[in-house]
């Protein structure tokens, strides 16, 4: 058998057994809010790595957004040379670090990975997130700027695509400022993502990254009031769109406005925002949580109401386990903190008490349809088979749907695709010359990958714009 990490063993993909980062126990990380992932050695991360079997043509870059050199870095860090390897990461994307703890990696990279079935895929997630790590401590995170160019941008909202087109931007001589309508900068990667995912301390370090690199921000500025696209227009060279613009789908059976139904988006607010807002209290301590979906957000709920005392919390799921949309390691997790789950099962009417108040649910039973390659199975409901479960608080988390850009001054004369987003080119401009769009304003609900490639496409187009020079992405 070869040495472990020996990245020359074209069998290590077979003799290294795979495994996921080192995980606090189920008991100790329910009681917190603290991530719950650590990090993997020097040694271990050369031996994940050196399972790579090095494809000719790799279908983990295929399944990727960034199309992200995987094997190359792989090789890198299986030969030891962490630094090296953390920068060919940090050239094919932004925010790696972030990307890493929130990306579906088993619905892209891992998912594809051509070991997937036959062994277990390489462990790309967890080694991104090492390598990232590594160069931090290291001192190896470069706020390297090229001269001042004398152009100046102005980038609408400061999610993920927003910071990803800032930080390209101003890496290459642009004067950046960041407007948003929080008070603190990071979108729904601080106000809304709990901390067991994403501590609000690696996204405050990556924006004082930015900050290092010249990236100014103006926050409280709610666009479309006194923050207009023709006054960015006139003040700036170039305007990048790439604000949060989704809206969640509403729960619309019977008993939907009773006392205890709560959006989702508004749970995890209250719950992380480092902002007092003004909404009642959600008190779930020692109360029957049901949550409603198969994502991320309903995963994070019920993860998030077991932390905050709930006596019970359930996650009740139209399909079965293997539809589920989010991340596989984010549902184990959720299963091993004491969230239960009711597979292929979907609510019909709320139910409540003589003060207007939720006590239970009713549910009926799904039949599942065969599969469609590409597609979600559909899905039937399965007649007589109703049932009722109890319940204090329900927490709809039914995904999200595209929201229409508003039909303002502003907007009046942008092209609208069929759904009523902005219309962009090839080069991500919309109608208006100058003015650039990217993320949920073009193509709806995105993945944070698809934001940050739109972000880091329109950057360099409105670099080649401004300065007439032909760049890639």
């Amino acid at each position: 058998m070869s040495e472990p990490g020996n990245s020359n063993s074209k069998y290590a993909w077979r003799e290294v057994a795979a495994h996921g980062l080192p995980k606090r126990s189920a008991p100790e990380r329910a009681a917190d809010f603290l991530e719950i992932y650590g990090l993997y050695d020097e040694a271990t991360a050369r031996e994940q790595a050196s399972r790579c079997i090095q494809c000719p043509n790799p279908s983990c870059v295929n399944g990727c957004p960034l199309c992200n050199p995987i094997p190359q870095w792989l090789l890198l860090t299986a030969e030891g040379r962490f630094l090296e390897a953390a920068a060919l990461l940090g050239s094919a994307t932004n925010m790696a670090e972030i990307c890493a703890r929130l990306c579906p990696s088993d619905h892209l990279c891992e998912g594809a990975c051509v070991l997937e079935g036959i062994s277990s895929s390489v462990a790309i997630q967890p080694l991104e997130q090492f390598l990232v790590e590594y160069a931090f401590a290291h001192g190896a995170v470069s706020t390297a700027t090229a001269p001042p160019n004398g152009r100046k941008v102005a980038v609408v909202g400061s999610g993920p695509g927003g910071l990803a087109c800032a930080e390209q931007l101003a890496r290459q001589g642009f004067a950046v400022t960041v407007f948003d309508a929080e008070l603190v900068p990071g979108g729904l990667l601080v106000n809304g993502t709990p901390a067991f995912r994403l501590e609000k301390t690696v996204v405050h370090r990556r924006l004082e990254v930015l900050r290092r690199c010249g990236v100014k921000f103006q926050l409280g500025a709610q666009f479309g009031d006194k923050l207009t696209l023709n006054q960015l227009a006139e003040d700036f060279d170039a305007v990048f769109l790439g604000c949060d613009w989704r809206r969640a789908r509403v729960l619309t059976v019977p008993g939907a406005e009773l006392k205890g139904v709560i959006p989702a988006v508004t749970f995890l607010l209250q719950k992380t925002t480092p902002v007092p807002l003004d909404l009642s209290p959600i008190d779930v301590s020692g109360k029957r949580v049901v949550v409603l979906g198969g994502g991320d957000s309903a995963i994070d709920c019920a993860r998030a109401a077991i932390r905050y005392g709930a006596a019970e919390a359930k996650v009740v799921y139209r399909r079965g386990a293997e539809e589920m949309q989010c991340g596989r390691q984010h549902y184990e997790s959720a299963f091993e903190e004491g969230a239960r789950f009711f597979f292929q099962a979907t609510p019909v009417a709320v139910l409540g008490d003589s003060d207007g108040r939720v006590r239970g649910l009713r549910l009926v039973r799904t039949e599942l349809g065969p599969a469609d390659p590409g597609q979600q199975r559909p899905f039937r409901i399965v007649r007589g088979s109703e049932f009722e479960i109890e319940a204090d608080w329900v927490i709809p988390a039914l995904g999200f749907e595209p929201m229409p850009c508003p039909a303002s001054d502003d907007f009046a004369g942008l092209t609208r695709n069929k759904w009523g987003g902005l219309a962009v080119d090839a080069h991500q401009m919309t109608s208006r010359p100058g003015v650039f769009a990217g993320g949920d304003m073009v193509r709806g609900p995105s993945l944070i990958l698809e934001s940050v490639r739109d972000a880091r496409r329109a950057a360099a187009e409105i670099h080649s714009y401004l300065l007439g020079q032909t760049t890639g992405v």
